[in-house]
């Protein structure tokens, strides 16, 4: 069997920046263990699948390891395929996911993602999550994702962590981060747990970092980057019980999977 296969850097203008990720358009689901190998096979730090229902589009997302329950820089990725290589016409896609029904708006060539706020609420700092950062944070906090504040965007960039302290907390990633100096602010995210080192750009955890960042600088529109080595930009808007997250990406190449029927 063949599936058609899009490789796209998202949160970014430009090729070999931003996260990339894989995007398989299915026209009926395969066997998860399929799908799973896909994900191992392309060694990315998503692979996005989805298939037509109807009026709406069912989107899964899947690391090398793992099944998630919410992606963004795949969701955008799959959202530039749709509205630039499939020729999808409409100016809103809409997702039925694990995380409920995700809308994704085009404008000009910004996408934007309604995804559902996460706000991280404190915590006291789990021994691993201090060591393992090899730096102590001003503030821990937790969602989905363990969140940990610092006072400058120079040691966000500056940390080194152990990952195979950081694989052993007890949640799906851990977000660093703290005021920037081109941007509202920056972040890193790290998930070792779900076959992730730092996955270059994290469009889910803003739905922790824009209500925490909105709260604390009182303003509802924000400019984000994501510092890793690719490096990301993300345009934020805080929506109440939503978010808004935006976004460009590029694609990088088309290609065929040879996959068992």
């Amino acid at each position: 069997m063949l599936i058609t296969y899009y490789h796209v850097d998202a949160f970014t203008d430009r090729l070999f920046s931003g996260n990339p990720a894989g995007v398989c358009p299915l026209e009926h689901w395969l066997p998860d263990e399929i799908l799973q190998y896909i994900a191992a096979e392309n060694n990315l730090s998503e692979t996005a699948f989805f298939i037509p229902q109807g009026e709406v589009f069912h989107l899964r997302w899947f690391t090398p390891t793992i099944e998630v329950d919410l992606c963004g820089h795949a969701t955008l990725a799959a959202s530039h395929v749709l509205f630039s290589e499939l020729g999808y016409k409409s100016s809103a896609i809409c997702f039925q996911t694990l995380s409920g029904q995700l809308i994704v708006t085009r404008s000009d060539d910004t996408m934007e993602m309604d995804f559902p706020a996460r706000p991280p609420l404190p915590c006291a700092p789990p021994e691993n999550l201090v060591n393992g950062l090899g730096a102590a944070p001003v503030e821990v906090l937790k969602a989905r994702d363990y969140f940990a504040v610092f006072e400058s965007e120079t040691q966000v960039a500056s940390l080194k962590p152990d990952m195979a302290l950081l694989a052993q907390l007890d949640c799906l990633g851990i977000i660093v981060t703290a005021p920037g100096k081109s941007a509202d602010f920056v972040s890193r995210f790290f998930a070792p747990a779900a076959g992730i080192a730092e996955d270059p750009v994290t469009g889910s955890s803003h739905c922790s970092l824009i209500p925490f960042w909105s709260r604390r600088l009182n303003k509802t529109r924000l400019f984000a980057r994501q510092i890793s080595k690719r490096g990301g930009v993300l345009f934020c808007r805080d929506l109440g019980e939503r978010v808004g997250i935006g976004g460009q990406a590029v694609l990088y190449s088309r290609a065929e999977l040879t996959v068992p029927a």
